[in-house]
């Protein structure tokens, strides 16, 4: 009962932030772009399969440090759609907009959005499967736990070269003995700084606190499955915080399936991730948690 009261809050609180968006009508084949709540930042589309039934979905988040990027910005892999899955991308509001957790409200309104209304769009929204790269990781990550939370468990996770806890980015870099890429997470004009609103380097436990690996420290419920990729020479991102999201799914769930590797010569993102195995090992991955 507590699973269905928990439910019940969470879409009925969505509804009540849609109340002013326009109905949409879907079309198909092709492209449908949907707003999903009231902020012109607030959009996703929808890339639909042939033909006419309702078609799981693959939602991804883009990267971009939370400061920049575009849902355009995602490839939308012709594999997925001949496949018979649908591809949605989402905006959410970067952190120049609003600070965190505006990104994972919106994120899990988008979600939420086409579980709500996916008869009414040719979508099966049981069928999910959550999907980032870069910071686009850390959204999926972090929407997949609040699915879970609320007894809506999506059917896998794809984690992809995605920080997962801020508080470590400058200490796990060094670790590695990795020139860094970029100036250090905790100065207070770094992306995470902004995101969060204060100096990582100056909250440190704050910055932990709002990581997905905080989050499942205090779970105990079933895991969806998840696939993690990160590459072994990523000098923005180190890979000690792929190996961390893979031990704390573990410690949170021990029976659920874990798909994890390291890329072996690959930086924050590029073709590695887009080509050879990876690609091959992504649309297994996905099209077997969607069945």
């Amino acid at each position: 009962m507590p699973g269905l009261i928990r439910r019940s809050l969470l879409i009925g609180g969505a509804a009540a932030a849609l109340g002013g968006v326009a109905l949409w009508r879907w079309q198909k084949p092709g492209a449908t772009e949907l707003v999903y709540d009231s902020d012109p930042a607030q959009v996703l589309d929808i890339q639909y399969p042939r033909g006419r039934a309702a078609a799981p979905v693959l939602v991804i988040f883009h990267g971009g440090d939370f400061a920049t990027g575009d849902k355009a910005d995602i490839e939308v892999w012709p594999e997925w759609l001949d496949a018979g899955i649908a591809v949605v991308r989402v905006n959410t509001r970067l952190s120049g907009q609003a600070p965190w957790p505006a990104q994972a409200d919106d994120a899990l309104a988008a979600v939420v959005h086409l579980q709500r209304s996916g008869a009414d769009i040719g979508l099966d929204p049981a069928r999910m499967v959550l999907m980032g790269q870069g910071a686009g990781a850390y959204l999926a990550v972090t929407t997949a736990l609040s699915l879970v939370e609320v007894g809506l468990v999506p059917k896998g996770v794809v984690s992809l070269y995605g920080p997962m806890d801020f508080s470590t980015l400058d200490a796990d870099v060094k670790t590695l003995g990795r020139t860094p890429a970029r100036g250090p997470a905790d100065d207070p004009a770094s992306p995470e700084s902004r995101l969060l609103g204060f100096a990582v380097g100056a909250k440190r436990d704050a910055a932990r606190a709002a990581s997905p690996l905080a989050r499942l420290e205090r779970m105990a419920e079933p895991l969806p499955p998840i696939l993690i990729r990160h590459g072994d020479a990523d000098a923005m991102v180190a890979d000690l915080q792929a190996k961390r999201l893979r031990e704390a799914w573990i410690a949170a769930d021990p029976k659920a399936v874990i798909d994890y590797k390291l890329v072996p010569g690959a930086g924050h993102g590029g073709a590695a991730f887009e080509t050879g195995e990876v690609r091959s090992d992504l649309l297994a991955f996905v099209q077997q948690a969607l069945g």
